[in-house]
């Protein structure tokens, strides 16, 4: 992660979630972390409608230019990047990975601007709508409004497995012959 902004967000998630997957949605304080909201969002995750936003920071609606409440997130991008931002969502909210990716947008007046999109799980509760969450951060100052996103790079951020120390048994099978077995 390279934007202040992913990396302070995610490490609030990460100390949310605790050992399991992904936090629950009502576990998010927004006061924690105020200095963040203009750059966090909340999408639907409907395939059919386009992943809507449910709610979406006030530097997130000025880059887009427009208030974002149930407009849809995939239709920001560019139709090379679409399959991809719709993989990257189910990815994000059925698997319950974390995902970070690099953008690439066109300003009002054509110039490049780059920002990082940070996409990550709640937890799934029965009988509630599934739902994910994120960050948009630019990384040029006041870039303007934004069309034409285009993903340039993306990764899953896996948890770090712990691993237990392995114990070892001595298996005499046949005279001569050893098979040492690995056990957890």
């Amino acid at each position: 992660m390279k934007h202040p902004t992913s990396r302070e967000f995610f490490a609030y998630w990460d100390a949310k979630r605790g050992d399991a997957r992904a936090p629950d949605r009502s576990e998010i304080e927004p006061g924690a972390v105020r200095d963040l909201l203009g750059d966090i969002f909340v999408l639907s995750y409907d395939h059919e409608a386009g992943y809507p936003f449910r709610v979406a920071g006030t530097r997130v609606c000025a880059l887009l230019g427009c208030d974002l409440k149930d407009k849809g997130f995939a239709a920001r991008f560019t139709p090379d990047s679409r399959r991809e931002i719709d993989d990257m969502i189910t990815y994000v909210a059925e698997e319950m990975l974390a995902a970070i990716a690099g953008i690439t947008a066109v300003t009002d007046d054509g110039r490049p601007a780059h920002l990082e999109l940070l996409l990550l799980p709640f937890n799934n509760r029965a009988h509630a709508p599934i739902s994910l969450t994120g960050s948009l951060a630019p990384f040029e100052t006041g870039p303007g409004t934004l069309r034409d996103f285009t993903l340039t790079s993306w990764r899953y951020l896996h948890r770090p497995e712990k691993l237990a120390p392995r114990a070892l048994r001595k298996l005499a099978i046949a005279r001569g012959f050893m098979v040492y077995e690995g056990l957890r």
